[in-house]
């Protein structure tokens, strides 16, 4: 496709946003009371309530809220013992921010490639490093290569599609190794009909206003450990050993949500299995009629797993849909419809370089051809129409 043949839009066509999110419930109502009350800040009866609404949803005894969902990742990876210079296996086709919540705690990380059916963290891979990467020594598991300690594993459900976790789970079982669920994208997923955040020891969601439900901010740290719970508790409020004399024992942080922000997501998870559906109708109509598009690929649900598909992606094929995704994005945007890319892999990223990965194909091709179309909870299917539309008249011009 060349560029110059992009037609634009005309000026009262609508701007078809990528995702957004959606207010339908009684988020206003709450917010009033909180503003009605005082009960603004890190205190209140919202943040309790919301925690507890994640803690039933992910079937877990314990939940902690948190600023957002890089700091549930922080806290997380430090009350599962991850110490300075350890190393942790995560997904190298992530957004960054758990690759820098590893670097946070001082550990390094190692990025596990894609598998390419469903683009989640290729299990076998992580098993085949363990197993023949690693050596057991003096109680723990040895990096051969570097010499440092193996101490943990993130897998990042991307996309609202689960990974798959019984290797994963087996295998860290067998070296002693805890599992960190980023479940930040897989709210209302599960696997194996266990929902995605309570199948490893700990596990973590985010709030961003792009997520399936949104506090504006806000992160969620979920665990059946007690003791986790309360040390996550204890760090995330300033590790606050007395509040009347503030005395601190050791470093905390202030990773609080607000009572404002929590009023919010209580109102967003009452809506939650209504987000989840509207999410699963809008893939399955994308998957239906774009299936039979030459050189798109849609996305793919194992059959082991149920899918939120947080983020509609397809597969861009240059050599048979005739152009690829980042001249598609281009074409679709002079249209007003807005796409993005995946992220880059984050062994690519220059923020890692110095971790040193080798080539992960599977993830650096998939960040090649990978394309996010809108799939907003409100997206109508007259705008839904429009964008399969595009992609059609996109084809082979």
């Amino acid at each position: 496709m060349n560029e110059t043949t992009y037609l634009q839009a005309p000026p009262s066509v609508e701007f078809i946003p990528l995702i957004e999110p959606e207010i339908r419930g009684h988020e206003w109502k709450y917010v009033k009371e909180c503003l009605d009350t005082g009960w603004v800040s890190s205190a209140g009866t919202y943040v309790d309530r919301f925690e507890q609404l994640l803690a039933e949803q992910s079937r877990c005894e314990h939940a902690v809220a948190t600023v957002n969902g890089t700091s549930a990742l922080h806290v997380a990876l430090i009350v599962a013992g991850v110490q300075p210079n350890d190393e942790v296996l995560v997904s190298t086709l992530t957004f960054i921010a758990p690759v820098n919540a590893i670097r946070y705690v001082g550990a390094w990380p190692v990025f596990v490639d894609a598998e390419p059916d469903y683009w989640q963290m290729d299990a076998g891979r992580v098993v085949e490093f363990l197993e023949n990467g690693c050596q057991w020594k003096d109680g723990a598991l040895y990096n051969r290569r570097t010499g440092r300690r193996v101490t943990a594993i993130v897998p990042v459900h991307v996309l609202g599609h689960p990974v798959d976790l019984d290797p994963i789970l087996q295998v860290a079982q067998k070296f002693g190794l805890k599992v960190i669920e980023d479940a930040t994208e897989g709210l209302g997923a599960t696997y194996k009909g266990r929902p995605l955040g309570s199948i490893g020891d700990i596990g973590c969601f985010s709030f961003n206003g792009n997520k399936l439900i949104t506090t504006g901010g806000g992160g969620m740290i979920v665990t059946s450990n007690e003791k986790w719970a309360k040390k996550a508790k204890y760090l995330t409020t300033q590790a606050k050993d007395d509040p009347i004399e503030y005395i601190h024992a050791e470093i905390g942080y202030n990773f609080r949500l607000t009572n404002i922000q929590a009023a919010i997501g209580c109102a967003q998870m009452e809506q939650l299995d209504t987000y989840v559906a509207a999410k699963r109708g809008i893939a399955d109509r994308y998957s239906a009629a774009l299936g039979g598009i030459s050189g798109i690929q849609p996305m793919r649900q194992a059959t082991w797993g149920k899918s939120t598909y947080w983020m509609y992606t397809v597969l861009v094929k240059e050599e048979v849909y005739g152009t690829n995704s980042r001249q598609l994005l281009r074409a679709l945007a002079a249209k007003k419809i807005q796409t993005r890319p995946l992220w880059q892999p984050i062994h690519q990223s220059p923020a890692h370089i110095i971790s040193r990965a080798g080539e992960l194909p599977i993830s650096e091709q998939l960040s090649k051809e990978a394309l996010s179309l809108p799939c907003s909870v409100g997206l109508s299917e007259d705008s839904q129409k429009r964008v399969i539309d595009e992609l059609l008249l996109c084809a082979r011009h």
